[in-house]
């Protein structure tokens, strides 16, 4: 019997924000199914090298590469150096991202304007920079991380968050529809509540208890970085090749959306 091949054998992937958590979950399933992957991580290098150097001690292949996506010339830059060492860019995974918490109609300073350089202008940012290439070649993968924030889930003080995903899923429809006659699919993931550094922080401080928001889904527990890496290798590979525009939510069932009655 002929061994089977992996899923993303000969691809080459960048993931922002992949020195931790989600991002982190999502470089090292791609590297296990075969794809060069770029870490890309905004401050903290020695977590990011640790992830590469998990990719490299299991036989892939990983590049560590700084940039603040909310800053276009680092945007460009990152997208340079991943170019120059793998020679294209065939998966895209936007996922870095910020979470400012503050009330509903104070959401119009430097916190929230952060968060659209970074969660909005970012996404915009990284996929201008690949999509070229992408098209000259006749295929690709672009995976934006947005937030079932967006799609009307209750935690309080996350309003200007949640616009800033609600803009990431209008533009994944849109560039799906741009590029679509390209061969390049672009679909986004919403996750629930995945247990990382960021969402505890974040219910740290709305007062908002892990156990309480595991309650409010249908399984009974909050997710792990893991399973939202799952669902990010399938929309990279062939097995998704004709699915396009989409918004999968990956929430273990959430309950507890303001647009629900239960």
């Amino acid at each position: 019997m002929a061994a089977s091949r992996l899923r993303l054998e000969n691809r080459v992937a960048l993931v922002t924000g992949a020195s931790r958590g989600i991002g982190k979950a999502i470089a090292l399933a791609f590297a296990e199914e075969g794809a060069a992957v770029a870490v890309n991580y905004a401050a903290n290098r020695r977590l990011a090298e640790e992830v590469c150097e998990a990719i490299a001690s299991a036989g892939g292949r990983a590049l560590c590469v700084q940039a603040d996506v909310g800053v276009a010339e680092q945007v460009d830059s990152m997208v340079s150096q991943v170019i120059q060492e793998y020679g294209r860019i065939d998966i895209l995974v936007n996922n870095a991202g910020l979470l400012n918490q503050e009330p509903s109609l104070e959401a119009t300073g430097e916190g929230f304007d952060r968060m659209v350089d970074v969660n909005i202008k970012g996404v915009i940012r990284c996929a201008a920079a690949v999509a070229e290439g992408m098209k000259q070649r006749g295929r690709g993968r672009i995976i934006n991380v947005s937030s079932i924030a967006a799609l009307g889930t209750s935690m309080p003080g996350v309003t200007g968050y949640a616009m800033t995903k609600a803009a990431v899923n209008m533009f994944n429809r849109r560039l799906a529809r741009e590029l679509g006659p390209h061969n390049i699919t672009v679909n986004a993931i919403a996750p629930g509540f995945i247990l990382t550094d960021m969402s505890r922080e974040g219910a740290r401080a709305s007062g908002t208890y892990v156990d309480g928001i595991a309650d409010r889904t249908m399984l009974r527990r909050v997710g792990e970085p893991a399973d939202i890496a799952g669902v990010a290798l399938f929309l990279a590979s062939d097995d998704s090749s004709f699915m396009t525009g989409q918004v999968l939510t990956v929430d273990g069932g959430r309950i507890d959306y303001l647009t629900h009655s239960v």
